[in-house]
């Protein structure tokens, strides 16, 4: 039966108590994780959120009646226990913070009974992601769980001490918007008050921060909760967290300046990791040369190599044709992996297909020198050797080759080089390499709507040199965006803000917006603008990310305490769900079934 905590009080966390007060009397209270029963001892260990303590339950010390009571305790029992700490009895066990000690308990009060737990309270437990998301309150007891819930508590509280400490003032932005349909789709919110009509839930708090440098704010700062109804990843959720900031005054250095003093501040706060500063930097156009990607990778080379120059005139078709349709050839040179199985280049090949390549050619050199190649009939012996040549490529080799428009072979060799460093062992969890990437293209053709997008969105400054291209060339201009990567993700991104009237309307022009249409979506910003704005930029982390990789995790859904799974559904909950007619009808709604 459960019993009340009247006349009792926690006295210290479970691994709050050391060997320091030993002969002390302490009140502890927890969750049981297992009992042993030596017959005239009973041995529990009692877990909370710090970790674990040994009690040790003696008739002598804790009744008779005590002494029966302890034999009854399940795992998850709820329980209340005072006790003297003493140094242990048996074998110090150097696995636990607290191996020194136990307490011998005088009183126990079973605050709470439970039924057997449908997977065990444990550290990486194998148990399916399914079952323990439906179960997540169970799932979230799990030390592992806690850690990074922990940790993500101490990363937010850490942010606002260092950025108050900076000047930043911290400011809600509204939940409830107008949707501006720039982006991702927005999730939309009936008004019962204005039927027919909409609010979105922000997709970020961009335009009100902008707003907010307009009216003199001129550090913003917000751990913001934003919404984006998109096909979902690993690291996305419909509903995800944001550090954000805006600064006015400033440009690209300022605000690069600020977010390396706060990185290099968190990852020695909660790690314990010194990031080296500067932070190195990279053009976008570097990047893609590179490694294929805008977020790539440093952790390990496998570097592409454009060989476009070297097989424009050699036999081989594939090749050839690529470069006359105005694309490229290029190759990655995966060290000491010659050997590998013809099916295993078939599954590398089947996997580069996934991000659109039409194939992959091949030069396997064997440790004796011997190669192997899907395409060498095409090609001259000297051929051959410059383009082994070009990838640095020795005996043992393995040379890997993508041909098609540079967008193609980018995201192929991209995602390959990715894929090979981890069948390689080369991805280490310990190892934190950081990189600002620049200088991203303004534009972005869209197929879809045959015109330019903006790469970032519309208000973001261009570079200042290529200011004369908007209308010439907009396929050229760079934008002053900027992005925090590490490791391979892209953990925040921000650009410096366009605070000139007149370039804002060449920009909204370059993206075939009529001054019209422009008004109609963001009024209300470009109506703050008549009254004095400020140079400014900003920048927005996801908070959600940032603790994945500091918690070395594969998935943020392990960094969020109630997270969704990919087809934006929760499993503990069963959110979305039907609602009342009375509701639907209040909001002059009617739900068409689909076919």
């Amino acid at each position: 039966m459960a019993e009340a905590m009247v006349g009792l009080k926690r006295t210290h966390r479970c691994t709050e108590v050391s060997l320091a007060d030993a002969g002390q009397t302490v009140t502890v209270m927890g969750w049981v994780q297992t009992r042993r029963n030596l017959g005239s001892l009973i041995f529990v260990d009692l877990r909370d959120r710090s970790g674990i303590i040994q009690l040790v339950f003696d008739e002598n010390s804790v009744g008779k009646e005590g002494f029966e009571k302890a034999y009854t305790l399940r795992n998850e029992f709820v329980i209340a226990v005072v006790g003297t700490v003493q140094k242990r009895s048996g074998a110090v066990n150097e696995n636990l913070k607290t191996g020194e000690i136990e307490v011998v308990a005088t009183q126990l009060r079973i605050l709470s009974e439970s039924e057997t737990p449908p997977f065990p309270i444990e550290e990486n437990i194998n148990t399916k992601e399914e079952l323990r998301l439906k179960y997540r309150c169970l799932d979230l007891r799990r030390p592992d769980i806690q850690s990074n819930i922990i940790m993500r508590s101490k990363v937010a509280t850490l942010t606002r001490a260092f950025l108050a400490n900076e000047g930043f003032l911290e400011i809600e932005t509204p939940m409830l918007t107008k949707s501006t349909p720039e982006g991702a789709r927005d999730y939309l919110v009936p008004s019962r008050v204005h039927p027919g009509k909409f609010y979105a839930l922000p997709q970020s708090p961009q335009l009100f921060k902008q707003m907010l440098m307009c009216s003199g704010y001129d550090r913003y700062m917000q751990i913001a909760r934003c919404f984006r109804d998109e096909d979902l990843r690993a690291d996305r959720q419909p509903e995800f967290t944001q550090i954000d900031m805006e600064l006015s005054f400033v440009d690209v250095d300022d605000v690069i300046d600020v977010n390396e003093r706060l990185l290099a501040y968190l990852f020695k706060e909660v790690l314990g990791v010194t990031v080296s500063l500067p932070i190195q930097r990279m053009t976008w156009q570097e990047a893609m040369d590179r490694f294929g990607s805008d977020k790539p990778d440093l952790r390990f080379g496998m570097e592409l190599k454009d060989i476009t120059e070297l097989v424009k005139n050699c036999g081989f078709g594939v090749f050839t044709q690529a470069v006359e349709n105005g694309g490229s050839v290029r190759g990655i040179n995966a060290k000491g992996q010659g050997a590998m199985p013809r099916k295993k280049i078939d599954a590398l090949v089947d996997f580069a297909k996934g991000y659109g390549a039409k194939g992959l050619a091949y030069i396997a050199i064997q440790d004796d020198g011997t190669v192997k190649s899907s395409f060498s009939k095409f090609m001259t012996e000297e051929e051959m050797k410059a383009i082994i040549g070009a990838l640095d490529g020795g005996n043992g080799d393995l040379l890997l080759f993508a041909a098609d428009r540079n967008k193609i072979v980018w995201s192929v060799l991209g995602a390959l080089r990715v894929e090979l460093a981890e069948q390689m062992g080369l991805l280490d969890k310990n190892d934190y390499k950081f990189l600002w990437v620049t200088e991203f293209p303004q534009f972005e053709w869209s197929d879809e709507e045959e015109r330019f997008v903006a790469m970032h969105h519309p208000f973001t400054m261009p570079m200042d040199e290529d200011l004369d291209k908007l209308e010439s060339d907009p396929g050229s201009v760079r934008a002053k965006a900027y992005d925090i990567v590490l490791n391979g993700t892209e953990i925040g991104g921000g650009s410096v803000r366009i605070h000139q009237a007149d370039v804002q309307q060449r920009m909204f022009k370059a993206l075939g917006l009529s001054p019209e249409v422009a008004n109609e979506k963001f009024g209300f910003l470009l109506d703050a603008f008549k009254y004095g704005v400020p140079p400014h930029a900003g920048l927005a982390y996801g908070l959600d990310r940032l603790v994945m990789l500091m918690a070395k995790r594969d998935s943020i859904r392990d960094v969020i305490a109630f997270p969704k799974v990919k087809d934006a559904s929760c499993l503990l909950t069963n959110a979305p769900d039907v609602v009342d007619e009375k509701q639907l009808s209040e909001l002059s709604i009617d739900i068409i079934q689909g076919n």
